[in-house]
């Protein structure tokens, strides 16, 4: 009877561990795991379509879609007015986090598209929060991630980027791309 209550404890504690260690929290100075998604039109993207470059990842529920819409409009005034920030070494996009919204898939694919317009972008959608379970990335909530040339994590943002912080923000961008 002891052999089995030791069995059953080890065997649940094991399970356990392993569960536990399906995502790995995306942290600063780690290099991002990969990730496939697709774009409206099904055409599939992961991080290196974008070789060479620093990458802004917005990873966003939905319901949070305008929480920093005024440092995404700075990061686009970098590229566009300024010209500080170039694009042929860096690329903002977002990944929708479709599961955490009650929103149906076609009312998100219209916000997407408007947002891809406003920001001339692309928007990627994750329908099963992968990439949240395997970053460790908050649910129900705006998460801007920036990665360098290499996919290193240099930063992570979770809710809203308050606009005190935008120009320090794109500033590290523009750093990076000189890398």
């Amino acid at each position: 009877m002891k052999k089995i209550i030791f069995t059953l404890l080890f065997t649940s504690l094991a399970l356990i561990t392993i569960h536990g260690q399906s995502g790995t929290k995306l942290e600063v100075g780690m290099k991002a795991p990969e990730w496939m998604f697709t774009d409206a039109d099904k055409k599939e993207f992961t991080m290196n379509s974008w070789p060479g470059k620093v990458l802004q990842l917005n990873y966003v529920d939905p319901d949070e879609s305008d929480l920093n819409d005024a440092f995404n409009d700075a990061v686009k005034k970098a590229t566009d007015v300024d010209k500080t920030l170039s694009k042929d070494l860096f690329k903002g996009f977002g990944i929708v986090d479709c599961k955490s919204t009650w929103k149906p898939n076609g009312l998100i694919r219209m916000i997407a598209g408007n947002k891809a317009k406003k920001y001339d972008t692309t928007i990627l959608f994750d329908y099963n929060a992968t990439l949240q379970n395997s970053w460790g990335l908050p649910k129900d909530n705006y998460t801007v991630v920036i990665l360098d040339k290499s996919r290193i994590c240099r930063a992570v943002y979770k809710g809203h980027i308050p606009e005190s912080d935008n120009q320090k923000i794109v500033q590290m961008i523009i750093d990076l791309t000189k890398e």
